[in-house]
């Protein structure tokens, strides 16, 4: 299939997810993840009506970041930032999904403050609570949100995450749990513009529509599989 038809075919089942939800289509934004994937099949997508794209490595994001500008992508870092690339990406994404600990916070803080920007950022949560992923344990989301809403140059939007990689009907608790989280920090911030839960990838998109996701990330369901070493991870 085409990346064309591979859209489309990743639209319909969003649609279907939201029809049995009881969901309006425009309630949930698709983000084409772009991890290994060359300028030209990324352009095929934006050609078929992708507006938002998601990378992984502050190094690719970096050398894409003028097709996305040209092309009015919005762009959002998913994947694990490490404190010495904030500077590649902080300011320059129009969202940073990924952020999981004290000290990347402040590395973004110190960054967005030196150059006079306001950062949107997404609090990534291990719901999961799986020692190899990255993620906030649920337990300590809030403090770091208390702290967070405190700061004038990074502004919170919502939460992520990566769920363990099972089956569609196993993983749904995992996602209730997010949306459980989700809403509370909405009634227990009402003046953050807290709007963003991210989650659900190629594999569980559907599930994670159905249980509250206003934002999913797929990759391997719009390219294919990729072909370069480092896996699949977070679309």
């Amino acid at each position: 299939m085409t990346i064309r038809e591979n859209l489309e075919s990743v639209r319909e089942r969003m649609a279907l997810a939201c029809q049995r939800s009881g969901r309006k289509e425009s309630d949930v934004t698709l983000i084409a993840v772009t991890k290994f994937v060359e300028i030209a099949r990324i352009q095929e997508a934006v050609d078929a009506g992708v507006t938002e794209i998601g990378e992984n490595r502050a190094q690719e994001f970096t050398e894409k970041l003028n097709f996305y500008k040209q092309n009015h992508l919005r762009a959002h870092f998913i994947g694990q930032l490490q404190t010495n690339k904030v500077k590649y990406v902080c300011g320059k994404a129009d969202l940073i999904q990924s952020v999981d600990r004290e000290p990347l916070l402040d590395a973004i803080l110190a960054y967005a403050e030196r150059n006079g920007v306001t950062q949107d950022i997404l609090i990534e949560v291990n719901i999961g609570r799986e020692v190899q992923k990255g993620g906030i344990a649920p337990e300590a989301l809030f403090a770091l949100t208390d702290r967070i809403a405190e700061l004038n140059n990074i502004r919170l939007r919502g939460l992520m995450c990566v769920p363990p990689a099972i089956e569609q009907e196993a993983v749904r608790p995992y996602f209730r749990e997010m949306r459980a989280l989700f809403e509370r920090i909405q009634r227990t911030y009402p003046a953050l513009p807290v709007d963003t839960l991210s989650m659900g990838m190629s594999h569980d998109f559907d599930t994670a529509i159905e249980e509250g996701a206003t934002t999913v990330r797929v990759g391997t369901a719009i390219f294919g599989p990729r072909t370069t070493m480092g896996g699949n991870q977070n679309g």
